[in-house]
C-alpha cells in the first residue's frame, strides 16, 4: 500500500512538473511573440506623425524656393535702381548675393546637382540628358554675376554711374535662373528620380541631409529662410499682399 501511494505521489508530481514546463514554454513563446510584435511596431513609421520625412526631390524644390525669393529681390531692386539708385541699400543686395552664393552655388549646385543629379541624368537617354551641360554653363555664368554684384555693392551708396549696369546684370541673372530652375523642377529632377529604386532614393534622402548638416549645421534650410525673410523686410518686400494683381480691364460692353 505504501508502495502504491509512493507511485501515485510520483505520478502526480510528474504531472504537475510537466504541466509547469508546458506553461512555461507557452509563456516564453507568448513573451517572445509580444517582443517581436513590439519590435515590428516600433520599426513601422508612426502614422500619426505630422509632416513626415522630406524626400530628396522635395528638398531640392524647397531650396529652389529660397533662391526664387532671392530672384524676386533682384527684380524689385533692378526697378528701383533705374528710378532712384540711392533708394536701394547696397548691403541688402550684397547679403542676397552672399546667401545665393553659400546656399545656391556652393551647396545646392556644387554639392547636390553637379555631384549627384546631373551625372545620373546624363546617363539616361532622352530629353533630360541634353540639359546638364547647359545648366552647368549657366551655373558658371551665375557665379560670375554673383562676383560682380558682391563687388559693386561694397560701396556705401549706389549711384547713377553703376546703377544701370547693375540693373541689367540683375535682370539677366533673374531671367536665366527662372528658366533654369523651371527646367530642373519639371524635367531634370523627375528624370533623376526615375533612375533610382525606392531604397536608393531613401539613401539619397539621408545623403543630402548629411551634406546639408555638414555645410550649415542642423538648420541649414531654416536659417536660409530666416536670412531671406530679413532681407525682404529691410527692403519693404515682406508683405506679399502688396503684390496682389489688380483686376483685369473690363471688356467693352460689360458692366
Amino acid at each position: 500500500m505504501k508502495s502504491l501511494n509512493t507511485r501515485r505521489d510520483f505520478l502526480g508530481k510528474s504531472a504537475i512538473v510537466g504541466t509547469g514546463l508546458v506553461l512555461s514554454s507557452c509563456g516564453g513563446r507568448m513573451a517572445n511573440s509580444k517582443e517581436q510584435e513590439s519590435d515590428q511596431s516600433s520599426a513601422k513609421p508612426d502614422e500619426n506623425t505630422m509632416g513626415g520625412e522630406v524626400t530628396a526631390t522635395e528638398d531640392l524644390m524647397r531650396e529652389h524656393g529660397v533662391l526664387r525669393r532671392a530672384l524676386l529681390i533682384y527684380s524689385a531692386a533692378s526697378v528701383k535702381l533705374r528710378a532712384d539708385p540711392a533708394s536701394i541699400a547696397p548691403d541688402a543686395l550684397r547679403k542676397t548675393a552672399q546667401l545665393f552664393r553659400a546656399f545656391g552655388e556652393e551647396y545646392h549646385e556644387k554639392k547636390l546637382e553637379e555631384a549627384y543629379i546631373f551625372p545620373a541624368v546624363k546617363r539616361v537617354a532622352g530629353e533630360a540628358a541634353t540639359y546638364p551641360d547647359v545648366l552647368i554653363a549657366q551655373h558658371n555664368r551665375g557665379r560670375e554675376i554673383t562676383d560682380y554684384i558682391i563687388s559693386v555693392t561694397q560701396a556705401a551708396k549706389l549711384g547713377p554711374g553703376n546703377a544701370e549696369a547693375l540693373a541689367n546684370s540683375l535682370e539677366a541673372f533673374v531671367l536665366m535662373y527662372r528658366n533654369h530652375a523651371a527646367r530642373e523642377d519639371t524635367i531634370i529632377f523627375p528624370a533623376w528620380k526615375q533612375t533610382m529604386t525606392d531604397k536608393q532614393l531613401d539613401e539619397m534622402n539621408d545623403k543630402f541631409e548629411d551634406i546639408e548638416h555638414e555645410q550649415f549645421g542642423e538648420d541649414g534650410f531654416e536659417d536660409a529662410v530666416k536670412q531671406i525673410s530679413a532681407i525682404e523686410s529691410s527692403l519693404g518686400l515682406a508683405d506679399i499682399a502688396q503684390f496682389t494683381a489688380p483686376p483685369p480691364p473690363k471688356m467693352p460692353g460689360t458692366s
